[in-house]
């Protein structure tokens, strides 16, 4: 650009300025993006108002928002998501980043998801765009789950019953998504089970009891993808935690990680899994297409390699 006259360049800069921002195909920029076959790179997000203003700009596929360990405080999460609205659209010209929740409600038996699937509407509520529920040890409970965030006129698909999420729960959320009210409760359900859905729900399959029903918990209709949670899977099958120690490799820890992959393979469903600038090619080559670290040079070298088009 330096060889053209002045006037050129100012004309130049000008029509980049005034450019129309990208038009999003979807709410859920990561969804839209598994959908056309390309792998995802999430990063991690706490905080309230301020923060979801800074993390407007990420440049992850998606924010996985940590409220499994961290206080669960609903007024923080609100605040993150207006505070995303207020500083966006994103680079990539949606409303906001997609941001999915990991709940302290656990996956591990029918009743104690009764008791406690609230918990899961009243985030949905906050207008995020997924939940990724933690040890996910009981098919039942993970069904009940999936039932709880689908609304009663959704359509019925046989392994669910009716969904029992209510009306009121689409007033905040609607504001966040920047839809209607009626325009949200139809596209708040999950994919891809709902083509046209907007929701992306995952389970943690981090503990041996996890992994013996991995076949059937990721069969789940409404289930999206799934992980191996090796974290908490080495307490179990490893032991107490080592410095600088690398449990992953442990026989037993590969042995469960093979058969989690296999399930979610079978099953249709993504597969997460932690990346590195390393290893991020042959975990593409895998088949891995949820990967850790959406800001750093591994997720760029895993776009650059899987030939993603458009702003990243």
């Amino acid at each position: 650009m330096k060889h053209l006259p002045i006037f050129l360049v100012a004309v130049i800069a000008l029509q980049a300025q005034n450019a129309e921002p990208p038009k999003p195909k979807r709410v859920n920029r990561a969804i839209e993006l598994l959908e056309s076959g390309q792998p995802i790179y999430y990063t991690g997000g706490r905080g309230g108002y301020d923060e979801g203003k800074k993390m407007s700009a990420t440049k992850a596929d998606y924010i996985n928002y940590e409220m499994e360990h961290g206080a669960f405080d609903m007024k923080e999460l609100r605040d993150f998501m207006r505070g995303l609205v207020d500083a966006g659209p994103t680079r990539t010209g949606h409303r906001t980043p997609a941001v999915i929740v990991t709940l302290p409600i656990l996956g591990k038996d029918p009743a104690s998801m009764r008791a406690n699937y609230w918990v899961a509407q009243q985030v949905m509520a906050a207008g995020v765009h997924g939940i990724l529920l933690c040890h996910a040890e009981n098919p039942e409970a993970v069904k009940i789950f999936v039932e709880s965030l689908r609304y009663p006129f959704a359509e019925k698909h046989p392994g669910l019953d009716t969904g029992i999420r209510g009306n009121g729960s689409q007033n905040f959320a609607s504001q966040i998504w920047g839809l209607s009210p009626t325009d949200y409760m139809l596209k708040a359900d999950v994919w891809p089970l709902n083509k046209s859905g907007e929701v992306l729900l995952g389970v943690k399959i981090e503990t041996p009891m996890a992994a013996e029903n991995a076949e059937k918990t990721t069969r789940i209709p409404g289930i999206g993808f799934a992980e191996w949670g090796p974290g908490d899977q080495s307490f179990f099958l490893v032991g107490p935690p080592t410095p600088g120690g690398i449990r992953e490799a442990h026989p037993a820890m590969q042995k469960v990680r093979t058969k989690v992959f296999n399930a979610a393979k079978a099953a249709k469903i993504f597969f997460l899994n932690s990346c590195n600038e390393q290893n991020v090619i042959d975990m593409l080559k895998e088949g891995v297409m949820i990967c850790t670290g959406g800001d750093s040079p591994a997720a760029d070298k895993g776009r650059q390699f899987s030939k993603r088009q458009g702003i990243w």
